[in-house]
Protein backbone atom coordinates (compact mmCIF):
# COMPACT_ATOMS: atom_id res chain seq x y z
CA UNK A 1 0.00 0.00 0.00
CA UNK A 2 1.28 3.66 -0.88
CA UNK A 3 1.82 5.82 1.63
CA UNK A 4 -0.51 8.37 -0.27
CA UNK A 5 -3.49 5.43 -0.37
CA UNK A 6 -3.19 5.13 3.26
CA UNK A 7 -3.58 8.95 4.04
CA UNK A 8 -6.92 8.67 2.92
CA UNK A 9 -9.86 9.33 5.46
CA UNK A 10 -11.82 5.87 5.68
CA UNK A 11 -15.04 5.82 4.53
CA UNK A 12 -18.22 7.28 6.53
CA UNK A 13 -20.40 4.32 7.95
CA UNK A 14 -23.89 3.77 7.10
CA UNK A 15 -25.74 3.08 10.53
CA UNK A 16 -29.57 2.77 12.00
CA UNK A 17 -29.62 6.13 13.86
CA UNK A 18 -30.84 5.01 17.78
CA UNK A 19 -31.63 7.61 20.75
CA UNK A 20 -28.01 7.68 21.44
CA UNK A 21 -27.26 9.81 18.40
CA UNK A 22 -30.26 12.49 18.70
CA UNK A 23 -27.57 15.02 20.35
CA UNK A 24 -25.83 14.93 17.19
CA UNK A 25 -28.90 14.79 14.81
CA UNK A 26 -30.23 17.58 16.78
CA UNK A 27 -26.83 19.39 16.63
CA UNK A 28 -26.92 19.61 12.94
CA UNK A 29 -30.57 19.98 12.54
CA UNK A 30 -30.07 23.61 14.29
CA UNK A 31 -27.04 24.37 11.68
CA UNK A 32 -28.67 23.52 8.90
CA UNK A 33 -31.80 24.50 8.94
CA UNK A 34 -33.63 28.00 10.19
CA UNK A 35 -36.68 26.23 11.22
CA UNK A 36 -35.68 22.68 12.11
CA UNK A 37 -37.73 19.51 13.66
CA UNK A 38 -37.84 19.44 16.96
CA UNK A 39 -35.71 16.77 19.19
CA UNK A 40 -39.68 15.35 19.62
CA UNK A 41 -40.37 15.15 16.21
CA UNK A 42 -37.25 12.84 16.07
CA UNK A 43 -37.96 10.76 18.66
CA UNK A 44 -41.97 10.55 17.72
CA UNK A 45 -40.08 9.25 14.20
CA UNK A 46 -37.59 6.80 16.05
CA UNK A 47 -40.88 5.17 18.23
CA UNK A 48 -43.29 5.04 15.04
CA UNK A 49 -40.57 2.72 13.79
CA UNK A 50 -39.89 5.18 10.82
CA UNK A 51 -36.59 4.17 8.94
CA UNK A 52 -33.46 6.13 10.42
CA UNK A 53 -30.09 6.10 9.19
CA UNK A 54 -26.96 8.11 9.52
CA UNK A 55 -23.75 8.29 7.93
CA UNK A 56 -21.29 8.11 10.41
CA UNK A 57 -17.55 9.15 10.59
CA UNK A 58 -14.97 6.22 12.12
CA UNK A 59 -14.46 9.52 14.09
CA UNK A 60 -17.90 8.77 15.36
CA UNK A 61 -18.95 12.17 14.24
CA UNK A 62 -22.57 12.36 12.37
CA UNK A 63 -22.22 13.76 8.35
CA UNK A 64 -25.64 12.88 7.49
CA UNK A 65 -29.39 11.52 8.29
CA UNK A 66 -32.48 10.48 6.65
CA UNK A 67 -36.14 9.53 8.27
CA UNK A 68 -38.46 7.88 6.07
CA UNK A 69 -42.20 6.66 6.07
CA UNK A 70 -43.31 3.28 4.60
CA UNK A 71 -46.75 3.84 3.23
CA UNK A 72 -48.70 1.40 0.96
CA UNK A 73 -46.06 0.14 -1.88
CA UNK A 74 -44.34 3.67 -1.21
CA UNK A 75 -41.90 5.65 0.58
CA UNK A 76 -41.67 8.95 1.95
CA UNK A 77 -38.73 10.96 2.82
CA UNK A 78 -39.23 13.41 5.65
CA UNK A 79 -35.84 14.73 6.38
CA UNK A 80 -32.74 14.30 4.75
CA UNK A 81 -30.11 16.47 6.40
CA UNK A 82 -25.73 16.62 5.55
CA UNK A 83 -23.99 18.70 8.07
CA UNK A 84 -23.30 21.98 6.79
CA UNK A 85 -19.32 20.74 7.42
CA UNK A 86 -19.66 17.81 5.28
CA UNK A 87 -22.18 19.20 2.19
CA UNK A 88 -21.02 18.59 -1.57
CA UNK A 89 -19.15 15.86 -0.49
CA UNK A 90 -21.58 12.85 -1.69
CA UNK A 91 -23.27 11.97 1.32
CA UNK A 92 -26.83 13.27 0.54
CA UNK A 93 -26.82 11.30 -2.17
CA UNK A 94 -25.55 8.17 -0.74
CA UNK A 95 -28.29 8.03 1.45
CA UNK A 96 -30.87 8.82 -1.32
CA UNK A 97 -29.19 6.06 -3.19
CA UNK A 98 -29.59 3.54 -0.06
CA UNK A 99 -33.44 4.95 0.40
CA UNK A 100 -34.05 4.14 -3.02
CA UNK A 101 -32.71 0.59 -2.97
CA UNK A 102 -34.56 0.07 0.34
CA UNK A 103 -37.25 1.12 -1.64
CA UNK A 104 -36.65 -1.63 -4.05
CA UNK A 105 -36.29 -3.90 -1.99
CA UNK A 106 -39.65 -3.43 0.15
CA UNK A 107 -41.45 -3.52 -3.41
CA UNK A 108 -42.64 -0.09 -3.15
CA UNK A 109 -42.97 1.72 -6.58
CA UNK A 110 -42.43 5.09 -5.22
CA UNK A 111 -40.32 7.66 -3.15
CA UNK A 112 -42.29 10.70 -2.22
CA UNK A 113 -40.65 13.79 -0.85
CA UNK A 114 -41.52 17.64 -0.25
CA UNK A 115 -38.89 20.07 -1.09
CA UNK A 116 -38.58 23.82 -0.45
CA UNK A 117 -38.97 25.61 -3.76
CA UNK A 118 -35.65 28.07 -1.98
CA UNK A 119 -33.80 24.97 -1.16
CA UNK A 120 -31.63 24.54 -4.22
CA UNK A 121 -28.90 22.48 -3.36
CA UNK A 122 -31.27 19.45 -2.46
CA UNK A 123 -33.64 20.38 -5.68
CA UNK A 124 -30.60 19.82 -7.78
CA UNK A 125 -29.55 16.25 -5.38
CA UNK A 126 -32.99 14.91 -6.25
CA UNK A 127 -33.13 16.07 -9.63
CA UNK A 128 -30.13 14.39 -10.89
CA UNK A 129 -31.50 11.13 -8.71
CA UNK A 130 -34.12 11.41 -11.09
CA UNK A 131 -37.32 13.05 -9.04
CA UNK A 132 -40.06 14.39 -10.73
CA UNK A 133 -41.71 17.33 -9.55
CA UNK A 134 -45.51 16.30 -9.35
CA UNK A 135 -47.38 18.87 -7.30
CA UNK A 136 -47.02 21.52 -5.22
CA UNK A 137 -48.63 22.55 -1.60
CA UNK A 138 -49.46 26.19 -1.07
CA UNK A 139 -48.15 27.39 2.15
CA UNK A 140 -46.55 24.42 3.85
CA UNK A 141 -43.37 25.23 5.16
CA UNK A 142 -43.10 28.07 7.96
CA UNK A 143 -40.55 30.82 6.56
CA UNK A 144 -39.13 34.38 8.10
CA UNK A 145 -41.54 36.88 9.49
CA UNK A 146 -44.66 34.72 9.89
CA UNK A 147 -44.93 33.74 5.63
CA UNK A 148 -45.05 30.71 4.58
CA UNK A 149 -43.07 29.04 1.58
CA UNK A 150 -44.75 26.13 -0.31
CA UNK A 151 -43.23 22.90 -0.69
CA UNK A 152 -42.49 21.17 -4.35
CA UNK A 153 -44.01 17.48 -4.22
CA UNK A 154 -41.37 15.29 -5.38
CA UNK A 155 -41.77 11.30 -7.11
CA UNK A 156 -39.10 8.75 -7.88
CA UNK A 157 -40.40 5.61 -9.67
CA UNK A 158 -38.34 2.98 -7.83
CA UNK A 159 -38.58 1.25 -11.65
CA UNK A 160 -37.22 4.02 -13.46
CA UNK A 161 -33.97 3.24 -13.14
CA UNK A 162 -33.92 -0.25 -14.80
CA UNK A 163 -36.39 0.97 -17.47
CA UNK A 164 -33.49 3.74 -18.26
CA UNK A 165 -31.12 1.23 -18.40
CA UNK A 166 -32.77 -1.09 -20.88
CA UNK A 167 -32.39 1.81 -23.16
CA UNK A 168 -29.20 2.63 -23.23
Amino acid sequence: MSARASNWPAAPILRSIGIEHLDQVMAIELQAYPFPWSRGNFVDALAAGYLAQCLQAPSGELLAYQFAMAGFEEWHLLNLTVAPAHQGQGHGLRLLDTLAQHTRATGAHFLWLEVRPSNLRARALYHRFGFEQIGLRRAYYPDTGGRREDALVLRWRAGAAEAADAVD
